[in-house]
C-alpha cells in the first residue's frame, strides 16, 4: 500500500498544499498573530519537510520535535486547542481546494491529531 504522501501526490502536492495553507493561516484572525515575526519562507520549508515525514515520505524528521517547537507559543502567546483546530481546518480547506478527496483529508486530520498533545504541551 502506498504512503499517504504518495496518495496525496508526492512532493509537488505537499508543496502546493503548504503554500495555500499558509495563505489561509495568514488570513485567519484566529491564528495569524502567531506568524507576525516569522520568516515565512523558512516556515514553509519546515512545514513541507514535516508533512512529508508525517505522511510517510521521509524516514525521519530533522527538525525540532513538536513540543520544543511550540513551547514558547503555548507559554507566551496562549496557543490552545482553538488554534490547533483552526490549523487543521485551514489545512483541510487547502487540500479540498486542491482537489484532494474527503477520505484523504480525513487521513490527514488523523495524522494531525497524533501531534495535538505535543504541540499544545499537554
Amino acid at each position: 500500500m502506498s504512503s499517504l504522501f504518495e496518495q496525496l501526490g508526492g512532493e509537488a502536492a505537499v508543496d502546493a498544499a503548504v503554500d495555500l495553507f499558509y495563505v489561509k493561516m495568514l488570513n485567519d484572525e484566529r491564528v495569524k498573530k502567531f506568524f507576525v515575526n516569522t520568516d515565512m519562507d523558512k516556515q514553509r520549508q519546515h512545514q513541507k519537510r514535516f508533512l512529508t515525514f508525517a505522511f510517510g515520505g521521509l524516514p525521519d524528521y530533522p527538525g525540532k520535535n513538536m513540543r520544543a517547537a511550540h513551547t514558547q507559543l503555548v507559554e507566551e502567546q496562549g496557543l490552545s486547542d482553538v488554534h490547533f483546530d483552526a490549523t487543521v481546518e485551514n489545512l483541510a480547506a487547502a487540500l479540498k481546494e486542491l482537489g484532494v478527496s474527503d477520505d484523504l483529508i480525513g487521513e490527514v486530520a488523523k495524522v494531525a491529531e497524533t501531534v495535538r498533545s505535543d504541540v499544545l504541551n499537554q
